[in-house]
């Protein structure tokens, strides 16, 4: 085989390979709009008839839970799944880039649970339970820190218990608390937002109302927090 045959072979194969590259995404998002498209419907119309009115991202109301500087230039909006894989990568990005950024933002955080993982609803109950008792923010960070070993469990209840145990939370007042209507209506009512807002899969983020692809390394997330701080 000559040295231009050879070119040309290795030209054609890379096509190939292009080519079921974007089959194969295209069959992923075909997925993803099949998974989510239910999950919308269902968000919309317990919207219609319960719970509290949903907040755009660009809008903190009093039940949010929001850390940082409360009077930063910047609101930095997270829709997130407890459960979810790549949830936990933002988190850790979020978490690496916050001593260069706490100063300048408000990070808000909203429940946004797919169906698609089993234990997602329940644990944004354990979270937002826990905020009843001041501990939102120690309670989302120990569920994302150990999501790899309560994903996989068949009931994640007692290892649940144990992270709120950890962060000194009252089990009694724990458990009463999750079966609260109102802990299941923040968690419908920050869905619907997240839907009206275009929200279609975790995690999605906004700066100051306006959505951004999700930043790939604590450097990315700096630099997307300085640009929105400087634009005002």
């Amino acid at each position: 085989m000559s040295k231009k045959e050879e070119q040309r072979k290795i030209k054609e194969e890379k096509q190939a390979v292009a080519k079921r590259r974007e089959k194969r995404n295209a069959l992923m998002v075909r997925i993803g709009a099949v998974i989510l498209t239910p999950l919308v419907l269902v968000v919309l119309y317990q919207g219609l008839f319960t719970g509290p009115p949903a907040l755009p991202p660009d809008t903190i109301g009093e039940a949010d839970h929001v850390r940082g500087n409360p009077n930063a230039p910047v609101t930095l909006t997270v829709y997130a799944d407890f459960q979810c894989p790549a949830c936990l990568t933002e988190f850790d990005v979020i978490a690496r880039a916050w001593p260069r950024i706490e100063d300048d933002v408000r990070l808000v955080y909203r429940y946004f649970p797919l169906d698609t993982h089993r234990f997602s609803f329940q644990a944004a109950r354990f979270a937002e339970a826990a905020g009843l008792q001041g501990k939102f923010w120690e309670m989302h960070d120990m569920l994302f820190r150990n999501q790899q070993g309560w994903s996989f469990v068949e009931d994640p209840t007692l290892l649940f218990d144990a992270l709120a145990e950890e962060i000194g939370l009252d089990l009694t007042q724990l458990h009463a608390d999750i079966e609260r209507d109102s802990v299941r209506a923040k968690i419908v009512s920050d869905q619907q937002g997240g839907v009206r807002a275009g929200v279609r899969s975790t995690p999605t983020l906004f700066i100051n109302g306006r959505i951004v692809s999700n930043p790939q390394s604590p450097g990315a997330l700096i630099d997307l927090i300085e640009e929105a701080r400087s634009n005002g």
